[in-house]
């Protein structure tokens, strides 16, 4: 599977909810703006304990770069009432997806600059 295919796997198990089956490694770490999550069953564990915040999601992807072992997305995760805008590193070993560094504000205050 090619490493943009693994990636559309990722975002299709967590738009139908299947976060059970992601394609990530049993040592995969998740690094974002709330610290870093490290081993697969610790992920899991925090997305069951989390539902409400995890899924639910439909996601726009705007923007991919694809190499043999890395990815980097910038997409949109939108729900009824919320978005967030997203980009996500993704490194891959082995077919499944190893870690992931996401950015996005958690602040809910936006800054708009006009010139």
């Amino acid at each position: 599977m090619s490493i943009k295919e693994l990636v559309g796997l990722w975002f299709s198990k967590w738009e139908t909810g299947d976060f059970m089956n992601l394609p990530i490694s049993d040592d995969f770490k998740h690094t974002s703006p709330y610290g870093t999550i490290s081993g697969k069953q610790n992920y899991l564990d925090l997305v069951t304990e989390n539902k409400d915040k995890f899924l639910g999601h439909k996601f726009e992807i705007s923007d991919a770069l694809y190499n043999n072992s890395k990815a980097c997305i910038q997409y949109k995760a939108v729900q009824p009432d919320f978005e967030l805008e997203v980009t996500e590193w993704h490194y891959v070993k082995k077919n499944k997806i190893n870690r992931i560094i996401a950015y996005y504000n958690i602040d809910e205050k936006r800054i708009t600059i006009d010139s």
